[in-house]
């Protein structure tokens, strides 16, 4: 049940990540709102890059992050990081499958190198949280980077403020 909920979640958002990530034009890849923030072409790099931990969390009990070998491709070629999400969608997706009812209570810890840095928690709650609403969390973060340099940003549910303005 929880299970079917969690797929159903995440083939509809997939979509609206995908619509997100198509907004995101070339000509503003090195686009910083701040000194210390992503340029919107890494904070895009990182949106897909999310999708390959399901791997790391439907697959392993402990992920050490730091062993990854996942080739992210230049933060400023858009079409590159669009290439990144697909390929990473298609094997979250083949993870998620691998997941049971009783599997999402199994206890997970994530590491880099030999310092955990998650957990141990069960599976369900690192899927909601460091999945799930950490995409939520950047994808947030995207649509201002949009909007601040004077892009559009995709209505993700339902229509934007810009859409709507002067309609009932």
């Amino acid at each position: 049940m929880i299970l079917q909920s969690l797929i159903a979640e995440f083939e509809h958002e997939v979509n609206s990540t995908r619509r997100l990530l198509h907004a995101v034009p070339e000509k503003d890849l090195g686009f910083k709102p701040s000194e210390i923030s992503w340029t919107m072409g890494e904070l895009a790099q990182h949106i897909a890059t999310i999708y390959y931990w399901y791997l790391g969390t439907f697959t392993q009990d402990v992920y050490d992050i730091a062993a990854d070998n996942l080739e992210r491709g230049d933060p400023e070629d858009i079409a590159a990081t669009l290439d990144l999400f697909e390929k990473n969608v298609e094997k979250a997706r083949d993870a998620l499958q691998t997941a049971t009812e009783e599997s999402l209570q199994t206890m997970w810890t994530m590491k880099v190198g030999d310092r955990t840095v998650l957990g141990p928690m069960p599976r369900g709650v690192v899927a909601r949280g460091f999945l799930f609403n950490h995409l939520y969390h950047h994808r947030g973060e995207m649509i201002v980077y949009l909007r601040a340099s004077g892009n559009k940003a995709p209505g993700l549910y339902g229509p934007t403020y810009e859409e709507s303005v002067g309609k009932p």
